[in-house]
């Protein structure tokens, strides 16, 4: 996100892995242009072999080890035909860019988040609220949206099994990091370092230590 002539503008740092996308389907044919069905239009939502709308993970071995795939016994995880070539990647894009003192904030979040709001709305969220649980604060957007496509309010959205809300939406994940470029024009400046721990509400000391050149 940055700030130009003080209007608050999001900015797409990276491309979408996406079978909803166009060009992500033509990618995915020409790679495995003897598969009819390496693309699979499933319920309205383009999917990777009728499963997966991601075409690249970290995980999801069964999609690309034929040894993964074919035991009965995970059903889930199982798809009948002996994969003759991986149909996932684990290739990462890796985007460079250089910052600007317009520069504000970075958000890293999953698809269940984006799946709900659009980039523009996420920035807006973050730019107007305090940075003390900014983060919760968009997971909670999200669902919010989310229990109103289903007619539902938030609270009952939340008592519904995890396993079982999946299908009202993705799991949502949100990273946002404050971009402080006055910071970096300060000699000797000082910030302070906390170490927040996932799945926990504890804040201590950093082991990490920041250098300003």
């Amino acid at each position: 996100m940055s700030s130009r002539s003080n209007k608050i503008v999001a900015e797409q740092l990276t491309s979408d892995h996406n079978a909803a996308l166009e060009e992500v389907r033509q990618e995915l044919k020409s790679l495995h242009p003897d598969d009819s069905h390496i693309v699979v239009l499933k319920h309205g939502v383009w999917r990777i072999k009728g499963i997966i709308q991601v075409s690249r993970s970290i995980g999801d071995a069964y999609l690309k080890r034929p040894e993964f795939s074919l035991d009965p016994s995970f059903p889930r995880f199982h798809i009948p035909e002996r994969l003759q070539r991986p149909v996932l990647s684990a290739e990462p894009c890796v985007y460079t860019r250089v910052l600007q003192t317009s520069d504000k904030f970075v958000i890293f979040a999953s698809d269940g988040l984006w799946e709900q709001m659009s980039n523009q709305q996420a920035v807006e969220i973050v730019n107007k609220h305090p940075r003390p649980g900014i983060a919760r604060r968009l997971v909670r957007r999200a669902m919010n949206i989310a229990a109103k496509k289903r007619e539902m309010r938030y609270d009952d959205l939340k008592k519904v099994e995890r396993g079982v809300r999946r299908f009202f939406h993705d799991d949502i994940t949100v990273v946002v990091v404050f971009i402080d470029s006055e910071l970096l024009m300060v000699e000797k400046a000082t910030v302070p370092e906390l170490s927040v721990k996932g799945f926990s509400h504890t804040v201590g000391p950093s082991k990490f230590s920041i250098f300003f050149s």
